[in-house]
């Protein structure tokens, strides 16, 4: 099973390492790591998407609770966050294939942010299932690069991780 897991951090050196390394030692994955700031500088804001079984992330959750610059960590249900991913992605464009790519850019929001005379770069910001959806479309005119964020996501609704 894929998570979310939202942890408020101290704004310090070495705790991005500390927190990466606890996931390697138990052998786990992060799909996806993104590190913030938050409305108080002093404080970080990780959203990191790993899988595992229940057990095993519920693991993950106390040891990460006893990190010493933890503050707090919240695992967001899918359904209950508001996700958000950036994704840039050069397109191999020519004269024959450039409308077709235009179009399906259009049809999914994204933007042309530049062009050249063989390329087209698109970007994106959505729900991950939007940006595979993008790639998806855009594979078949041959991707030349592809630049993904990493998952951001916030609890929806009045409720927040805060530090009080």
């Amino acid at each position: 099973m894929k998570r979310i897991i939202s942890v408020l951090v101290e704004n310090k050196a070495g705790v991005l390492s500390r927190t990466a390394g606890l996931f390697a030692r138990r052998g786990f994955n992060i799909e996806s790591l993104a590190v913030g700031e938050t409305e108080d500088r002093s404080v970080s804001r990780m959203t990191i998407v790993a899988r595992g079984d229940e057990r095993t992330l519920e693991q993950v959750e106390k040891q990460l609770n006893k990190q010493i610059d933890v503050i707090k960590v919240r695992m967001l249900p899918a359904e209950t966050a508001t996700r958000r991913e950036l994704v840039l992605v050069k397109v191999n464009a020519d004269q024959q294939n450039r409308g077709g790519i235009i179009d399906i850019a259009s049809i999914l929001n994204a933007k042309i942010v530049d062009l050249s005379h063989t390329t087209l770069t698109v970007e994106l910001c959505d729900r991950p299932e939007k940006v595979d959806l993008l790639l998806e479309m855009l594979t078949p005119y041959g991707i030349a690069e592809v630049a993904r964020t990493g998952m951001v996501a916030l609890q929806k609704g009045s409720e927040a991780i805060r530090m009080i």
